[in-house]
């Protein structure tokens, strides 16, 4: 028999548990915008932490590094700076000067598009591009206002964390092996070992997923320009570099690519657009359904059927964000549930043992 005194002690401590638990998950709700700058900072800094430990390795006859950690940190991040500029320098000039042809010549578009609706009895008369324009729908002056206010605010919004993520991945490289070390701490002694093992397997996978995701860039940007150039688009290379960039946005970018495209393949001729299109299609399907899940299979480690569903349910759970993250969080998690598994049956053989 249980004392009411026993009793009491026991619900009291069941009650302040539960209550506890809701209070973490509240907090957590509440703080989930922030935790994912966090946990995107800690995926940035695992991606890059193989390449930093190649700069730094330390030289065999006086044990230090080529260079000091923050410099190595510090070349990575300004080369991508770099690569980001020069990027926008050779795709923006060629875009802009094909949108300045596409709106000269919109009008004579339009034409052919009413003369084509006319000539299938579609359209019963001819109207102006610039009558169109001022028959079609549009809000109020204070809903225009308050739309501009709201893009404004979520492109600075955009920015800080952008800028945010930068700044704390960089020192999450820096003090890399010091938390490490902290943590290890509330680790039992029998399990650091395989608690060391299991991370440097996360950080492993985690950088492959990275260097996938360039491969993947690589490959569809050189089946666009080569695509491009065949069927005769202009600034075909240009349009590649947007469709390799793309890549690396999962569902949006490969369409992102696409839109690109048949854009400056219209200045051409609609004919050159739809064929363009369909290229674009067929590439999109055969990038999500072959090219992504068998790249992830054999650099990453993860399955195609764990990367699709990885994919749909991290776009569902957190929209584009949720689908960019779903990989290398799937791989991380079957890292703890292939070690969860491995401490299991390492226990269940001590079991038998014992018997």
């Amino acid at each position: 028999m249980i004392s009411d005194r026993e009793f009491t002690r026991r619900l009291l401590q069941t009650v302040a548990t539960v209550v506890g638990a809701v209070v973490l998950l509240a907090a957590i709700w509440a703080a989930r915008s922030a935790l994912m700058v966090i946990y995107v900072s800690a995926l940035i800094a695992m991606g890059f932490s193989p390449l930093v430990r190649v700069l730094e390795r330390p030289r065999q006859d006086s044990g230090q590094g080529f260079v000091p950690r923050w410099l190595a940190i510090l070349a990575i991040y300004l080369t991508i700076v770099g690569v980001t500029i020069l990027v926008g320098l050779l795709v923006v000039p060629p875009l802009v000067a094909q949108a300045t042809t596409l709106w000269d010549r919109a009008p004579e578009e339009f034409n052919k598009l009413q003369t084509w609706l006319r000539g299938h009895n579609l359209m019963t008369r001819r109207i102006t591009l610039a009558q169109a324009v001022e028959n079609a729908p549009n809000g109020s002056g204070a809903n225009a206002v308050g739309t501009v206010l709201v893009a404004l605010s979520t492109v600075i919004g955009g920015l800080f964390g952008l800028i945010t993520i930068l700044i704390l991945s960089f020192y999450l490289l820096i003090e890399a092996q010091r938390m490490f070390d902290y943590l290890m701490r509330f680790v039992p002694a029998g399990r650091r070992s395989d608690v060391a093992t299991a991370a440097r397997e996360a950080v492993s996978k985690v950088s492959a997923w990275l260097r996938a995701q360039f491969v993947l860039a690589g490959v569809m940007g050189t089946f666009a320009a080569v695509g491009l150039w065949w069927m005769g688009v202009p600034y075909f290379y240009v349009i590649a570099l947007v469709a390799a960039i793309g890549e690396t946005i999962p569902v949006i970018g490969p369409i992102i690519g696409g839109i690109a495209a048949v854009s400056v393949a219209l200045t051409v001729s609609p004919k050159l657009a739809v064929t363009v299109g369909v290229y674009f299609l067929v590439l999109h399907q055969l990038e999500a359904n072959v090219l992504v899940p068998k790249i992830m299979e054999r650099r990453v480690g993860v399955s195609p059927v764990a990367v699709i569903i990885a994919l749909v349910i991290g776009g569902d759970l957190y929209g584009l964000a949720g689908a960019i993250l779903a990989i290398p969080s799937a791989a991380i998690l079957s890292v703890i549930v292939e070690e969860v598994a491995s401490h299991t049956g390492d226990d269940g053989v001590r079991i038998q043992r014992v018997r």
